[in-house]
């Protein structure tokens, strides 16, 4: 969005009362209402073309302005539709099966929260993506959850926990990558010094987990075995059914781009699938784009495993595309650009800069619900602020994963929001409190940065 043109300059309170009516048009409508996200992004639009249209701003500079914003996440809209593909074709191939299946043997009772949390980590780490690990190996605990009648808003809390926490220590992270790049540090630097605040969080996010485990009792075991000799009555587990996951981290760890990888594991999958799904071409085409809907028998299995397809991302699509849209008019109308001036001439420590930093970043988060512009718009800003200070720039790409990476996934009309929920099947509202690492990292930054612990000045003697 920096090449959108502002073509007005609001005084700070406008650019302010503006701000807080469009967060509380939103928070209001979804949380007090309870409309889908879409419908207050839709009114906040024509409340800002209306305030547009009062300050003598062009109606086409306000279009202009929205198509801007709707074409940064173009690239984000194609992987979206990937994934929805890829968790069709994984579970036609056996894939997403032979992940839960594996889940439901090795799951502990009493660890069970606290093992959900370090397998995302795991998975997330090993491949770089929180989105990918999320549709993955994230439904399929969900499903096991679902399967002990365990809760399934915890279980999603430590599966974005852990997803997020792997995709943040990744330098296989896009968003890692970005972080580094966008404040000129380099790559292991960075995520060497992320350490600092990301493994306490870990830590405690781990604790919670445990301590959240529930003590279940045989009966709910007799459920998810009946559950799993279902799965395994279908015949789509095979050993070539890992073939495909298998794929996918090869590529991710070989840099190979995420739409590509993607598609690759998603034709692949869609092949093995013809070995023993007995569906025919146009079968297998129409279940990639409904989605997968077995018919087992068994209710509860049939519930688990209706997903995938592309149809299935529309609505993470639409509200991308009108979130996108809602920035691009902020920054038609010079309201961010307007705040970050205001706010960074008020900085004058190294604790407020990076609370403001922070604040800046999950600010972004919240009003223009974008992971990537979060650390692009916030970096960008502080950059020379951090400079000015003595602050060595680890501290801001730091600052910017900490408090940009990881709060997406908290806010219910985020472009991770929608999508986490809608894969999921749990609302942002339900698991918000229970994914531990995401609130907890944004908290032991700001502390870091009034404290001065670890937090490294240049040496300019």
């Amino acid at each position: 969005m920096f090449n959108i043109k502002q073509v007005y300059q609001p005084a700070f309170y406008e650019a302010m009362s503006l701000l807080f009516m469009i967060m509380a048009i939103i928070s209001t409508m979804i949380i007090f209402v309870g409309t889908v996200p879409h419908i207050p992004v839709i009114v906040s639009i024509f409340v800002l073309i209306l305030f547009g249209l009062m300050k003598r701003v062009p109606y086409t500079s306000l279009e202009k302005g929205l198509v801007d914003g709707a074409k940064s996440g173009i690239s984000a809209v194609f992987i979206f539709f990937m994934i929805g593909l890829l968790i069709s074709a994984w579970l036609l191939s056996g894939t997403i099966l032979s992940l839960m299946d594996t889940a439901f043997f090795f799951v502990s009772p009493g660890f069970f929260y606290g093992a959900v949390f370090l397998t995302a980590s795991l998975i997330g780490l090993f491949i770089g993506s929180s989105l990918t690990t999320v549709a993955t190996i994230g439904v399929a605990l969900v499903g096991v959850a679902s399967a002990m009648d365990a809760s399934a808003a915890i279980t999603a809390g430590a599966v974005v926990s852990g997803a997020f926490f792997g995709d943040k220590m990744s330098p296989l992270s896009d968003t890692t990558n970005l972080a580094a790049s966008i404040a000129g540090v380099d790559l292991f630097v960075h995520i060497q010094n992320m350490a600092w605040t990301t493994v306490p969080a870990f830590l405690l996010s781990l604790a919670g987990f445990a301590a959240l485990s529930p003590d279940l009792d045989g009966s709910s075991f007799q459920d998810v075995q009946q559950i799993r000799d279902t799965i395994q009555e279908m015949g789509f587990i095979h050993w070539y059914s890992w073939l495909p996951a298998l794929m996918l981290v090869i590529l991710s760890i070989r840099r190979v781009p995420p739409l590509l990888t993607l598609a690759a594991s998603t034709a692949f999958a869609t092949g093995l699938s013809f070995f023993h799904s007995g569906k025919s071409i146009a079968d297998t085409a129409a279940v990639l784009f409904a989605g997968f809907v077995p018919d087992t028998g068994n209710a509860e299995v049939d519930a688990l495993l209706s997903r995938g397809g592309l149809d299935s991302m529309m609505f993470t699509v639409s509200l991308i595309l009108l979130s996108l849209s809602l920035g691009g008019l902020l920054f038609t109308l010079g309201v961010i650009p307007c705040l970050f001036e205001g706010i960074e001439r008020k900085l004058t420590t190294a604790g407020h800069s990076i609370a403001a930093t922070a604040a800046t970043a999950m600010g972004i988060n919240v009003i223009i619900g974008e992971q990537y512009l979060s650390i692009l718009l916030t970096g960008e800003a502080f950059s020379h602020h951090f400079e000015k200070l003595g602050l060595v720039k680890k501290n801001l790409s730091r600052t910017l994963e900490d408090a940009g990476t990881v709060v997406n996934p908290l806010v219910p009309w985020s472009v991770c929001g929608v999508f986490i929920a809608d894969v999921l099947g749990v609302p942002v509202t339900d698991y918000f409190f229970f994914a531990f690492f995401c609130l907890v990292s944004p908290l032991l930054t700001v502390l870091y940065g009034y404290t001065g612990w670890t937090i490294s000045k240049e040496n300019r003697s």
